[in-house]
């Protein structure tokens, strides 16, 4: 093996790395943040949020930097990232902060997504390359979540009533690139399918 391979980001058959422990504790942290924001316990749910959100870039830089990117990691932090918006929108239906459509609307794009992802791993395709536009639907998701949770902290001022606006506003925009994302990638995977 030549030294520059040594580093390389290539995805490898790898299981119990400090990047996949670090995964899965943040999709274990995830129920708790559910039962916070359900409870109304907005404080406790936006701390727990934050060390998982910060444990997300830890875990690819030391994979990155350590040499330990595997097939394995790039399936876990996909897969923390639906099930935190899932369970986080989920708690904020059943809170009566959310409306339930919306919830609905993201849990039927998941559910696309996870069929496809079926379908290209019996063809032995990995996940789909990240488009910039699922990136982007996700980030402005987890935001608006997390407006919606500050708002919620003290919600009869009027400060927080223009927040929690502002942050459904920001739902619906995440939620139609969530789907035009889904679209894309739908495209993707079709054509990847139909060359076999």
């Amino acid at each position: 093996m030549a030294v520059d391979d040594k580093y390389s980001p290539e995805a490898r058959d790898l299981v119990f790395t400090v990047p996949n422990i670090i995964s899965v504790l943040r999709i274990i942290s995830i129920p708790f943040i559910a039962w916070l924001i359900a409870r109304h316990d907005m404080i406790w749910a936006l701390l727990v949020l934050a060390v998982s959100s910060a444990s997300d870039g830890l875990d690819g830089l030391i994979a990155r930097r350590f040499n330990q990117v595997s097939k394995i990691g790039q399936l876990l932090d996909p897969i923390a990232d639906r099930l935190l918006i899932f369970c986080s929108i989920l708690a904020l239906a059943v809170s009566g902060v959310l409306p339930w459509w919306m919830l609905v609307l993201v849990a039927l794009r998941d559910v696309v997504m996870a069929i496809l992802t079926l379908m290209l791993a019996q063809h032995d395709y990995g996940p789909l390359p990240v488009h910039f536009v699922g990136k982007t639907g996700t980030a402005i998701l987890l935001l608006s979540i997390v407006g919606l949770m500050v708002a919620d902290i003290r919600p009869a001022m009027a400060a927080s009533q223009w927040l929690h606006l502002a942050a459904v506003a920001c739902a619906i925009w995440g939620i139609g690139l969530y789907w035009l994302a889904g679209v894309l990638y739908l495209r993707q995977g079709i054509g990847l399918l139909r060359k076999e």
